[in-house]
């Protein structure tokens, strides 16, 4: 009887230390996890378009304007994030090096981008002709279809998943002669005296294609630019004339990477902001057609 006492009280305590051990265990994972922060390095491509003026171009022509413009049309930018924020900002590394200026393409460029997806926010910084703005809004609505098909982008394992996106919402920041002409016809449209109060205006919105790889092997649902929303972290963009891939992954660094959101500069909306390019372009134009006439 002694024996099976002396058996059972070792059975206890076995299984109580193995409680304490598992606890530990989780309590370690659970550490870990908290202090889990990657950092993602892209490089960006774009393809020149010139439109009815590059058709006028001979070949020397149009690589001579791609030579000009090659720090607009390639870009690298860090991703820093973690389980819930993001960090998304161009490497300007390689413009200090080379002395490459683009004072006219960095007021249509996207500013130091901050993304909160448990709080589905979007906090960026944008400066405009001298003026720094504080864009507020909400995280770009996507509605990703995923895909069956894989590929391998350096050691990860990613699925394509693919989704149509109103090009607007994609480059808010951006500015296009084709904006303001739809802008001018909307505007005609609602001004128009023999339109009814029941009728809606007529709008037609372009959309561009994405397609996106993200890896479940680094489970954030994070990405580069207006792009999140995927069961694992995106590596690589195409959208448009744009293709955007990731070249390099740092998991858990040693030293602790921060990611603070953007406080400075006038607050408004991705619309509202849309609006002050408008504005601005538009006086622009104005301003450069009465100089041709005087």
């Amino acid at each position: 009887m002694k024996s099976i006492l002396i058996k059972s009280s070792f059975l206890l305590l076995l299984v109580l230390f193995s409680v304490k051990v598992n606890d530990a265990n989780l309590s370690n994972t659970t550490a870990k996890s908290d202090d889990f922060q990657g950092q993602a390095y892209y490089v960006s491509k774009s393809k020149m378009e010139l439109g009815r003026w590059g058709a006028r171009l001979s070949e020397a022509q149009k690589k001579q304007v791609e030579a000009r413009l090659k720090n607009r049309l390639e870009k690298e930018y860090i991703l820093t994030f973690n389980k819930e924020e993001a960090l998304f900002y161009e490497d300007e590394k390689l413009d200090a090096m080379t002395g490459a200026t683009d004072s006219w393409g960095k007021n249509f460029a996207p500013g130091r981008q901050y993304k909160n997806v448990k709080t589905n926010t979007q906090i960026q910084s944008q400066e405009f002709y001298g003026k720094k703005f504080l864009v507020k809004d909400k995280l770009q609505d996507i509605n990703w279809v995923l895909g069956k098909e894989t590929k391998q982008i350096g050691n990860y394992m990613c699925f394509k998943a693919t989704a149509s996106i109103p090009s607007n919402d994609l480059a808010w920041y951006d500015f296009s002669w084709s904006r303001l002409s739809n802008n001018n016809t909307q505007a005609e449209k609602e001004n128009d005296s023999t339109a009814t109060k029941t009728e809606e205006p007529e709008v037609d919105v372009a959309m561009t294609e994405v397609e996106a790889w993200y890896s479940p092997q680094i489970p954030v649902g994070h990405g580069p630019l207006e792009y999140w929303g995927l069961p694992g972290l995106i590596l690589e963009v195409n959208a448009g004339n744009t293709t955007m891939l990731c070249t390099k992954i740092v998991m858990n660094p040693k030293e602790k990477l921060e990611i603070e959101a953007p406080d400075k500069g006038k607050e408004v909306t991705k619309s509202e902001y849309q609006e002050t390019i408008v504005e601005k372009m538009k006086e622009f134009r104005n301003n450069r057609m009465g100089r041709r006439r005087s």
